[in-house]
């Protein structure tokens, strides 16, 4: 709000007259507002026919005090201080003095807000303006303000509204008081359950955890059990393998020995063969005999070494047709 200060009525009386930086000159001339608008600066003017303000153009701050108003419920409170930040635009300079003078912040700031708040406030009981809405009236006071100053000063324009906390009597204040102490409890309490919830909640978590990974531990090592049995048992079958193999040779080497025994015991069977064994065994059992029955008893002996030749002969012969069972397991 601009007020008229000792300093610039000598101004309206002097020829040179300085404009300050963030303010625009404003000129009457005969009480008629013109259309001039000078930048900061040193400018000329004359003395007593043409008078000079200046207007701010930069954000500025309007405090409004003692804003008394009665809530819905017929409870009177009251606002001790409201503050408004706004700016008027250099290009609305003139529009908005020529319709609402030098002080226009007094119709659309202070006189506006005033108003605002009385109607808020009897929409609305104690409880609402005191707790419930109060973080929203900076907010609905701004669009308020900046709805009207839009429609009907463009030139107007509101930063922000900060409005503190009322004053309300003083029983209820206590008991407001109480109301907030006990909700603060409540919401202790609420806070204090979620924390246990979480507690619960972690707890029940790394006991999965822990399970699931003593589940995998437990797979791991069967697995691995597994692995080991059945690494064992290829080990086995390839050991049984070689043992067969080694077995089977043994066997084939024990029938080749006894077919090649065999074939060579053909060999030898021929009768001068088994008539020299019969002379060497008769060597080694030489006896002395008397009487007329020798030489035939020796007749007969070698008849009997012959047949007993083709006997042997016979069973040989016979020996290459069938196979001899393997031995018992030796190792």
């Amino acid at each position: 709000m601009m007020n008229q200060s000792p300093s610039t009525i000598r101004n309206g009386l002097s020829i040179l007259h300085q404009v300050p930086e963030g303010h625009v000159g404003v000129y009457w001339r005969g009480g008629a507002l013109q259309k001039t608008i000078t930048d900061p600066g040193f400018h000329l003017k004359l003395p007593f026919i043409t008078h000079y303000e200046p207007v701010q153009v930069t954000l500025q701050t309007d405090q409004v005090r003692d804003i008394p108003c009665g809530t819905k419920g017929g409870v009177m409170i009251n606002f001790e201080k409201i503050e408004v930040v706004h700016r008027l635009h250099k290009d609305h300079v003139h529009d908005t003095l020529l319709n609402y003078g030098v002080q226009y912040d007094n119709t659309w700031i202070y006189d506006k807000i005033h108003h605002e708040i009385n109607q808020f406030c009897s929409s609305h009981s104690l409880q609402q303006v005191y707790i419930d809405v109060f973080d929203q009236i900076d907010e609905k006071m701004k669009d308020a303000l900046q709805g009207d100053c839009t429609r009907y000063a463009p030139g107007i324009e509101i930063m922000s509204v900060r409005v503190t906390k009322p004053t309300i009597p003083e029983s209820i204040r206590r008991n407001f008081e109480q109301m907030e102490e006990e909700r603060t409890k409540v919401l202790i309490a609420i806070e204090k359950q979620r924390v246990v919830e979480k507690e619960a909640e972690t707890s029940k978590k790394l006991a999965i955890s822990e399970a699931e990974k003593i589940a995998n531990v437990s797979r791991i090592l069967m697995e691995q059990k597994l692995m080991e049995k059945d690494s064992a048992r290829k080990q086995q079958e390839i050991e049984n393998q070689i043992y067969m193999a080694w077995k089977k040779s043994l066997a084939d080497a024990y029938f080749y020995r006894v077919l090649k025994e065999a074939e060579v015991n053909k060999l030898k069977l021929t009768p001068q063969f088994l008539e020299l064994k019969f002379i060497e065994a008769i060597a080694d059992n030489t006896k002395n005999f008397l009487g007329e029955k020798i030489v035939g008893n020796q007749q007969r002996k070698r008849e009997q070494t012959k047949l007993k030749s083709s006997t042997v002969t016979t069973h040989i012969q016979q020996l290459g047709t069938f196979y001899l069972t393997k031995p018992k397991h030796q190792m």
